[in-house]
C-alpha cells in the first residue's frame, strides 16, 4: 500500500469519494443498529427474522461496496492531513483508516457471511441475489461465529464512534478543516 501515498496531494476529498463515504456510512450504521435490534430484541421486535432479513440485506452490500471504494482509494488521491498534525498522529490517522477498512468494512461482513454460512441460513443481497454459502452448514460452530460476529460488531461500533469523534475534535478543537475535507459541498480551508 506504499503507492497510495505516491499520489499527488489535494485539498478536499473528490465529490464521489465523499459519496461513497457518506453511503457507506448510513448504510453501515443503519446494518448495525437493524443487527443489535435484531438479535437483542428479537422476541419483541423480530420473531419472524424480518429484522434478521433486512440486516443482512442491507450489510451484505458493503463487502461490494467495500471493493469500489477501495479501487477508488488507490486510484484517487487523498487530501493532505494538516501539517499542524506530528508524523507519529499522521501515521495514526493513516493506520486507523486502514483498520476501518479491513474490519469493519471488511472482516465484519465477511463475519457474518460465515455465520450464516454455518447456520445454513441463506443471505439475500438487497432481498434479489443469494450469496452462495462459505462453508457448509456446521451447527458445531455457531456459537463460535455468532461470537466472533457480535465481538467485532460491538468493537468496530467503538471504532467508527472513535473515528467520528476524532473528525469532531479536528473541526471543533483544531479547525483545521479535516471534517469540512469529507462534507458535501465543502472542501478544507488553506
Amino acid at each position: 500500500m506504499a503507492n497510495l501515498n505516491k499520489l499527488p496531494t489535494v485539498s478536499s476529498y473528490h465529490p464521489a469519494a465523499k459519496f461513497q463515504h457518506w453511503l457507506m456510512a448510513a448504510i453501515w450504521i443503519g446494518a448495525w443498529v437493524i443487527g443489535f435490534i435484531a438479535v437483542h430484541f428479537r422476541d419483541e421486535l423480530n420473531p419472524h427474522h424480518q429484522l434478521t432479513f433486512l440486516h443482512k440485506a442491507i450489510a451484505s452490500t458493503v463487502l461490494f461496496l467495500s471493493a469500489v471504494r477501495i479501487a477508488w482509494r488507490i486510484t484517487h488521491p487523498l487530501p493532505a492531513l494538516p501539517a499542524t498534525m506530528s508524523p507519529a498522529m499522521q501515521r495514526a490517522a493513516h493506520f486507523g483508516h486502514y483498520a476501518l477498512y479491513a474490519f469493519a468494512l471488511i472482516a465484519l461482513p465477511l463475519s457474518g457471511w460465515m455465520w450464516s454460512s454455518v447456520a445454513d441460513k441463506p443471505i439475500m443481497v438487497l432481498g434479489l441475489v443469494q450469496l452462495p454459502p462459505l462453508v457448509g452448514p456446521a451447527p458445531q460452530y455457531y456459537d463460535l461465529a455468532k461470537l466472533v460476529h457480535q465481538l467485532l460488531a460491538w468493537s468496530l461500533g467503538m471504532m467508527v464512534l472513535g473515528h467520528a469523534a476524532a473528525a469532531l475534535k479536528h473541526h471543533l478543537v483544531h479547525k483545521d478543516g479535516v471534517l469540512l475535507s469529507m462534507l458535501p459541498g465543502r472542501g478544507r480551508k488553506g
